[in-house]
């Protein structure tokens, strides 16, 4: 079943504005990037449309989870040790070190991008949803994450 929320016109014009955040993580776990990401929103002035979010590193990647109980970030974690473990025996593609084959592997298991609806001015997320960089790398990092909006 569609709902007719917001009655587009023909006079609207669609717009698109992008830009660059860059964040700086500490080693492996989750940082949180909702508030740079809406308030990118809310700076383009589009009312109706889609936020695209992408990580242009292939060690890090970008997830929509839980940001309401840090525990569920620790979770998060501990399962991907595991599921995909450091230093296993049968990595060949170890250049940067031991974590370079596993971050790469847990990039692939999650994603890259993120696209959100935006309504309102908005983006829609759940009352629960933070959009995080899930850090894979023991090291620091510089991540680039591209940001780019369409809509009216």
């Amino acid at each position: 079943m569609f709902h007719k929320n917001l009655n587009l016109e023909m006079e609207n014009k669609m717009m698109a504005h992008e830009k660059t955040l860059s964040v700086r993580t500490t080693g492996k776990g989750t940082y949180e990037i909702t508030s740079p990401v809406a308030e990118f929103v809310r700076q383009s002035q589009i009312q109706t449309g889609q936020v695209c979010v992408f990580m242009q590193h292939t060690s890090a990647s970008l997830v929509i989870y839980e940001n309401a109980d840090p525990s569920a970030q620790v979770d998060l974690k501990n399962y991907f040790e595991r599921l995909v473990p450091e230093s296993a025996d049968y990595f060949t593609h170890t250049l940067e070190g031991p974590d370079d084959m596993t971050s790469h592997l847990r990039m692939v298991l999650t994603r890259t991008s993120e696209t959100i609806p935006v309504s309102r001015g908005k983006m829609t997320l759940g009352t629960w949803q933070g959009i995080f960089i899930f850090e894979h790398r023991r090291a620091p990092h510089q991540r680039l994450i591209r940001l780019s909006i369409v809509g009216v």
